[in-house]
């Protein structure tokens, strides 16, 4: 299929005998009516003049969104929506490749929708330039006084940012260091991009940056900081600030050494529908640091949870660029990971669903409910009992529309 066929955004459709996961809560076993691509009644509405799936034994999901990934081109976010990701919410691409590619994934309901931060604010040459030396990149926009940034950041809203990206990177965590970006460069993006109701996310693997970050009052940090403990200081600023944080552990996880990314690439139900090179990036980890670095970061994850901090699932899948995570795939390891370091299922699921939807203002999606978009994951067995049924994808729809490939079949 193309695209979005207009007998399909007409038709009217009845998933019966599904367990209900509304983005919220399980709502136990109960029909859900969608018509052109819009969830119309949650119960008994009748079946009349409607095509009715049968989802006895299975959980319907709202679509995933995936919080933080990075994607310039149709096929991943092809494999995205095949894996129940339904929205990739880009941070970082060039807008010469992602204005095309999100009016193209628009169309287009074999695609994941995606939203993105375009270019990010960093230093000249640095983070991520030093990690792309060989893609060829055109020189960046930056600015480099705090005067500076409020044209930057008016520049990303013109070519169509949804939300602008610092990055707040010296490198450290990667071993290989860089000048940072100062903090009253962040704390200009923040007014700025307020004033242009766009909120800002903080590129942030290191304590320090993190801290820099959370005092210049950005909206979210991405990644989570893992070259040393966390501090109680910094977890209860955090929350005090309603901050939400994007843990990205199957990226951490690879920085780290640990093979979580080769686990999940050996899964039954993901090596059969990555290419060869993508198997062996979502197999591949950076190596950077120590193990006892990834253990800092889930300690820090469930101390963010005892503090109440909302948790956004994300990636950071780029393909090659991020060794160890692939799209739409390392989504359900990320869920995994979020238990591992102590959230419920149900949690979890929050994390990939309603929470992303309602910090990023997508106020159409994230939840089952009448009058949302009917981006739907239906999958066998049940993962509130066990986290790890989300890769049992049974059946994607965006927008109503049924995918015509199913993952895991």
């Amino acid at each position: 299929m193309a695209g979005r066929r207009a007998e399909d955004r007409m038709s009217r459709t009845v998933i019966a005998g599904a367990r209900v996961f509304d983005g919220q809560d399980i709502l136990g076993t109960v029909d859900i009516h969608v018509e052109n691509g819009i969830v119309t009644a949650v119960g008994d509405a009748g079946h009349e003049g409607s095509e009715v799936v049968d989802a006895a034994c299975a959980t319907l999901l709202p679509g995933l969104i995936d919080s933080h990934s990075h994607t310039a081109d149709d096929q991943s976010l092809r494999q995205a929506i095949h894996f129940g990701v339904t929205t990739e919410l880009d941070l970082g691409a060039l807008p010469e490749l992602m204005v095309a590619l999100r009016r193209r994934a628009a169309r287009n309901t074999e695609m994941a929708d995606v939203r993105s931060a375009l270019i990010p604010l960093t230093p000249p040459g640095r983070h991520p330039h030093r990690l792309r030396k060989n893609l060829d990149d055109p020189d960046w926009p930056t600015a480099t006084t705090a005067a500076a940034v409020p044209r930057f950041v008016s520049e990303r809203v013109a070519e169509g940012a949804d939300y602008i990206k610092a990055v707040v990177e010296d490198g450290h965590a990667l071993n290989t260091p860089v000048p940072a970006l100062p903090e009253e460069l962040i704390k200009a993006a923040v007014v700025a991009a307020h004033e242009q109701d766009r909120i800002v996310i903080a590129h942030a693997l290191a304590l320090h940056a993190a801290v820099r970050a959370v005092n210049a009052g950005v909206d979210g940090l991405s990644h989570l900081f893992l070259d040393r403990p966390h501090t109680p200081e910094l977890i209860a600023e955090i929350a005090s600030r309603d901050i939400f944080v994007i843990p990205t552990m199957t990226a951490l996880a690879s920085i780290a050494g640990v093979p979580a990314g080769a686990e999940l690439a050996a899964h039954e139900r993901v090596h059969p529908h990555l290419t060869a090179p993508l198997l062996e990036n979502l197999k591949g980890a950076r190596n950077a640091l120590p193990k006892k670095h990834f253990d800092y970061a889930l300690a820090s994850l469930a101390a963010l949870r005892e503090a109440g901090v909302d948790v956004l699932a994300g990636t950071d899948a780029a393909n090659a660029e991020v060794p160890g995570t692939a799209h739409g795939a390392s989504m359900h390891d990320e869920l995994r990971l979020l238990v591992l370091a102590g959230f419920s299922t149900i949690e979890a699921l929050r994390a990939a669903t309603s929470l992303p939807a309602h910090r990023f203002g997508l106020d159409d999606r994230g939840r089952i409910a009448p009058g949302m978009r009917a981006d739907l994951l239906l999958v066998d067995g049940d993962p509130v009992t066990s986290i790890g049924d989300t890769l049992t994808v049974r059946r994607v729809w965006r927008e109503g529309v049924a995918l015509s490939t199913r993952a895991g079949r």
